[in-house]
């Protein structure tokens, strides 16, 4: 998936993934995955996907600072 925010253009393809994390079994409604990327310029983004009925009902891409790449990764014991 590519997308751009704030004319930095992510894609999980041109991207080394850093953690992943998920939440729940396949096929549950209220599951869901995080992934944590590095792009090759040293920037992290998370790419996010769910069932129906979970937090992230639809995939997308959401940039973070390195702080809060740490933090993440902190919260989820990763």
């Amino acid at each position: 998936m590519k997308k751009v925010i704030c004319k930095v253009e992510y894609d999980t393809e041109a991207s080394v993934v850093v953690a992943k994390y998920t939440s729940g079994e396949f096929g549950d409604p209220a599951g869901y995955e995080e992934t944590l990327y590095e792009t090759a310029a040293g920037k992290f983004f998370l790419y996010v996907n769910g069932g129906a009925e979970s937090i992230y009902a639809k995939e997308d891409i959401k940039r973070m600072s390195a702080a809060k790449a740490d933090e993440w990764k902190a919260e989820r014991g990763l």
